[in-house]
């Protein structure tokens, strides 16, 4: 049976690195990542370049995935992506594939093409929790029948980050498959909810008028402890206070030693696009563990 360091994967739409992060602490190696806005790739390259630096020396950390040749993508077992979410949002115009600007609704498809070139074991994509109801469910439907029809199987599950120690509801949808198996034939199990870890208590490092924090978001920031629309103003011991990056990263399970070399607004920006880094590499070790029961039913048989 493989470990997971003996996994590969590929982190697209990369972000600052969630994926990457996650995977790497369970010992796989990425080979190949894209991330198109300058400002998260200086923060990737900064942070990752520490732990993969083959990654970047052999010039597989690239901009647009979509100017790349995607046979010459170095093999993989595992893709991984948070596909742009914005048209799916509820925040967001919710045009869903047809939202035609920077041609963002039609981004999944270049996955497909990459699983159609690479055929890789496995796939584990993040989205929105609202991507499933959208366009009354037909978006969700295209998904699945699309993964299905490359030969993959489908499972999916509204995956919070409270639900993995960290003190933020953050609900996202995590879908997953595997190659050379159908939906009804797999038996994949997405790992189940642990304990909190830490509270915002714990995050500010004094008393917080919240134990379970408000899901960081992107812009909005600033409108008062209470507006409505506030995700970011917390009371610490009868005085009001705004969060920074130093809170945040925590909140979504990066370590102290992640640094942002941008400016405090485009790292709050950054941190409201990413996924919660221990949800993902619960999942991530729940599918190293299948692919290896997987691997040894095959030889059994």
């Amino acid at each position: 049976m493989k470990s997971a360091n003996a996994y590969k994967f590929i982190d697209l739409f990369a972000g600052i690195g969630g994926f990457h992060l996650a995977w790497h602490e369970l010992g796989a190696k990425c080979v190949f990542a894209a991330e198109i806005d300058r400002h998260a790739q200086a923060t990737y390259r900064h942070n990752h370049m520490k732990i993969s630096p083959e990654l970047f020396e052999a010039g597989h950390f690239v901009g647009d995935i979509t100017q790349v040749n995607y046979p010459d993508i170095p093999d993989f077992d595992i893709l991984c992506g948070g596909f742009p979410c914005q048209p799916f949002s509820q925040a967001g115009y919710k045009r869903g594939f047809h939202d035609a600007k920077d041609n963002r609704g039609n981004l999944f498809f270049h996955i497909a093409e990459i699983l159609t070139a690479k055929k890789p074991a496995a796939y584990f994509l993040e989205n929105v929790r609202h991507i499933k109801n959208h366009d009354d469910g037909r978006t969700f439907k295209v998904i699945q029948e699309t993964l299905e029809g490359l030969g993959y199987s489908f499972a999916y599950k509204t995956v919070k980050a409270s639900d993995h120690g960290l003190p933020q509801h953050r609900p996202r949808i995590f879908m997953v498959g595997f190659r050379g198996e159908t939906t009804q034939q797999s038996t994949f199990k997405f790992p189940e909810a642990e304990p909190l870890t830490m509270t915002m208590s714990d995050i500010f490092g004094e008393p917080c008028n919240k134990e379970i924090g408000y899901t960081l978001r992107v812009g909005g920031r600033g409108s008062g402890l209470m507006d409505r629309r506030n995700w970011d103003t917390y009371s610490l011991s009868g005085r009001t206070v705004r969060l920074t990056s130093k809170e945040g990263k925590k909140m979504m399970g990066y370590p102290d030693d992640f640094e942002f070399p941008v400016s405090e607004t485009q790292a709050m920006k950054q941190l409201g696009n990413s996924v919660a880094v221990p949800a993902v590499k619960a999942t991530a070790a729940a599918m190293t563990d299948y692919l290896n029961r997987s691997a040894a039913g095959r030889r059994a048989a």
